[in-house]
């Protein structure tokens, strides 16, 4: 059958879905769960991404009703000193916002669309694809197990977006290591508190061993002056055996650790207060996975998580996502549907992006904090004392560079897909 199966239905797997339907070619997500719901707290939507968001229809209207727009991106000292601050999005004279939302609305956003433009049965819920098999034709059959009994399910390809624990990618690469730990925990939730700085900024704040990320995911009340304000607090941990004792993902009590962040009060933020406010908590281990040689096999290909889960440290593992299905996209309109577009769409991200794993493993643009801490045990008066400002912005070019959403090379390249494009 010529149609793509997509296994999972997270957001790498519902925008290829909006993209494929874009592109005229017939495909099934199936996801495990038997209902979608909005669940976790904020990501970052890179203009890069927001840019193939806006060509599929999904603009800055949409991403208004479950986020808002970045205005600046900063990094604090422990003691609250200045490191580093730049303008993001349209302030910066990028062509395109960056958007920080709530990652469950926007992945209700992305599905209630789908189905809208698709019909409801292009999304099988309570199907979990477990496994594939090749057929003598090129094409493949997926292994789908619903309410306990399997079946398969044909299609000429099969691309794996079922995250980091992807049964795709298990039977892909049998021999991969374990998942990628390297001590860090964070504890995530959203609090109803006054934006700081610019209003709409993202805060990295601490130092390389212990740090607050800091950001609105809504816009304030007119009346009350609160947002809606993301945070993860995190801590890295030297002991390995902590590993044993830290669930991947569960609720917590903001009293298990709140302690370690007991005396960061400023005059603009009240960190004990903004982490007791919370509703409800997450913790989870901060956690990757080894690249690996080849995102393909055959006619099934990988994306998303399964292809390259990778720290949150770059805030761009959604946009990320993104970019792979739009390429995936372009893939089919220049090969069609079979083996050779899939090889185009491994040949052109996954060399590129290993490497983005590896930097983000290395802190990423948070990497600023290790360079100070090694320069200076992070006490200094003032920043251009320990890293020159020429150091620090040509360290934050070479992140934006590698992770695709440099500003110049961005307003001037096109969308992925070129606008009314189709696969013939």
């Amino acid at each position: 059958m010529d149609r793509v199966l997509i296994a999972g239905g997270g957001i790498g797997g519902l925008v290829l879905g909006l993209t494929l339907h874009q592109i005229g070619v017939p495909f099934t997500v199936f996801e495990s769960v038997r209902a979608l719901k909005p669940l976790g707290v904020g990501i970052n939507l890179q203009p890069n991404a927001v840019r193939e968001l806006e060509a599929l229809g999904v603009g800055a209207e949409a991403l208004n009703t479950v986020g808002v727009s970045v205005r600046e991106w900063a990094l604090v000292g422990r003691k609250g000193q200045e490191i580093y601050a730049e303008p993001r999005g349209t302030v910066a004279g990028y062509n395109w916002p960056q958007f920080a939302v709530h990652r469950g609305a926007f992945h209700m956003l992305l599905y209630q669309e789908l189905i809208e433009r698709a019909g409801a049965d292009c999304v099988q819920l309570g199907a979990r694809v477990t496994g594939y098999a090749k057929t003598g034709n090129g094409g493949v059959e997926a292994i789908v197990e619903r309410n306990g009994e399997t079946t398969r399910e044909a299609g000429a390809v099969l691309i794996g977006a079922d995250g980091i624990h992807s049964n795709v990618r298990a039977q892909m690469h049998p021999d991969q290591p374990p998942i990628h730990w390297g001590g860090a925990v964070m504890w995530r939730g959203t609090t109803l508190a006054k934006p700081i700085r610019t209003g709409a900024s993202f805060v990295g704040l601490g130092d390389h061993r212990q740090r607050m990320v800091i950001y609105p995911i809504s816009a304030p009340d007119p009346d009350t002056g609160l947002a809606r304000i993301n945070w993860i607090a995190e801590v890295t941990y030297d002991d390995p055996s902590l590993r044993d004792r830290i669930g991947w993902f569960g609720e917590a009590k903001v009293e298990d650790f709140a302690h370690h962040f007991a005396e960061w009060r400023y005059d603009w933020l009240d960190v004990p207060t903004l982490l007791r406010g919370a509703e409800v908590t997450y913790e989870n281990a901060m956690i990757d996975r080894d690249p690996v040689a080849t995102w393909q096999d055959g006619p099934v290909a990988l994306m998303g998580d399964a292809a390259h889960a990778m720290y949150p440290t770059g805030s761009n593992g959604a946009s990320q996502a993104v970019i792979d299905a739009r390429t995936l996209g372009a893939a089919f309109v220049a090969h069609g549907l079979g083996q050779e577009a899939l090889a185009a769409f491994d040949a052109d991200l996954c060399g590129p992006v290993s490497d983005l794993i590896l930097r983000n493993r290395g802190a990423g643009p948070f990497g600023l904090l290790n360079l100070v801490n090694d320069r200076c045990g992070g006490a200094f008066d003032h920043i251009d004392n320990v890293v020159s400002p020429e150091e620090r912005t040509d360290f934050m070019a070479k992140y934006k560079a590698a992770a695709g959403f440099a500003m110049e090379a961005l307003n001037s390249a096109p969308p992925i897909i070129p606008v009314g494009a189709r696969m013939s």
